[in-house]
């Protein structure tokens, strides 16, 4: 009975009569994450099977251009199309499937939030008493004690590491870190999610990256990851500071903050693609479109001003993947997968 109402309102009083009725009944005209008008106009297209800049400017109670720029403003959200007869008509498109997608990253990025809320919280409280939360973090500094506290965990590893890496590198770079070899050896399982950004700033990334899943770890390319982390069977969290001045690190026992902890790196796995990319971000794209070209490497590092060791340790990671071995092949095989537009 309440949304009959609803649309005998919308579809009698238009405009201002759905403002009216949101301001007495509460409703927020954003909820959906639209805009105030946006949300209006397309709640009062929903009403009817179809309408016409005209017939649309009488349900809105506005000018004719006003209506006309609404109906743009909902075509350009994938909130409304154009008839199939009759293409100055608009039908709006049906809500569960136009903004259920827009509702599930809204809902992701409260939960992603939340995650790196408690971590930034804790992190303040340890800053600024000078020492860890009793029971809950303990700060290590020095370079000698992160490196020690690192392996540390690793060599006590029983079942799984869960590991977010993050540019740029502080103390511990990938080939020095031989605990982690020893614990994949042992049967520990290793998921771990590399910001896009280390495999420019590690000169073997790629190579370490091919080796590491032959080895059994599960990998991940994501473009960012929020910051560097290293947990250890659920029941204890590394994570150094990047803040300014001495090297140093927070070690985190179980409690609500590494639970916040594990929820944000499972967040950032589910965001991470298992490929390195399942597409190519901008770079790879130019270098992979210039040398379908016919451009040497030498000239593609030219045209995109870059250096040659980044275009050619990209090619040779992209390579590795598509299993491609001259560029010809690469280019087939990203076409293939859908990797371009």
């Amino acid at each position: 009975m309440q949304v009959q109402v609803l649309v005998q309102r919308i579809g009698h009083g238009g405009f201002r009569s759905w403002r009216k009725y949101a301001k007495l009944r509460g409703v927020q005209p954003d909820v959906l994450g639209l805009g105030a008008d946006e949300s209006a106009a397309y709640r009062a297209l929903i009403t009817v099977p179809s309408a016409g800049p005209a017939e649309f400017a009488s349900l809105m109670r506005v000018p004719a251009d006003r209506a006309k720029m609404l109906l743009s403003g909902l075509e350009a959200a994938g909130l409304a199309v154009r008839g199939l007869g009759d293409p100055e008509r608009f039908v709006a498109a049906p809500p569960a499937t136009t903004l259920r997608d827009g509702l599930r990253r809204r809902r992701e990025e409260l939960q992603r939030a939340e995650a790196e809320l408690g971590v930034l919280d804790e992190v303040y409280r340890a800053g600024t008493m000078g020492r860890g939360a009793p029971g809950v973090v303990d700060v290590i500094r020095g370079a000698d004690e992160v490196r020690e506290a690192f392996g540390r965990l690793q060599l006590g590893a029983r079942d799984e590491v869960l590991s977010l890496v993050k540019a740029p590198i502080a103390v511990i770079r990938a080939a020095e870190n031989v605990e982690e070899d020893s614990a994949v050896a042992r049967g520990v399982r290793y998921r771990v999610v590399f910001e896009r950004a280390m495999l420019d700033e590690e000169p073997d990334a790629y190579a370490r990256i091919v080796a590491a899943r032959r080895a059994g770890e599960e990998i991940r390319i994501a473009d960012a990851v929020p910051l560097k982390l290293l947990i250890v069977d659920r029941e204890h969290a590394f994570m150094p500071l990047q803040a300014a001045g001495p090297p140093g690190a927070l070690l985190v026992y179980e409690s609500g903050l590494l639970q916040a902890l594990l929820a944000l790196f499972e967040s950032e796995w589910r965001r991470a693609t298992p490929d390195g990319a399942r597409s190519l971000d901008d770079l790879d794209s130019r270098i992979v479109g210039l040398l379908m070209t016919g451009l040497t490497d030498e000239a593609v590092a030219a045209h995109l001003s870059t250096s040659l060791r980044t275009v050619q340790r990209r090619v040779r990671h992209l390579m590795e993947l598509t299993g491609g071995r001259t560029r010809m092949q690469l280019g087939f095989h990203v076409a293939r997968l859908g990797w371009l537009d």
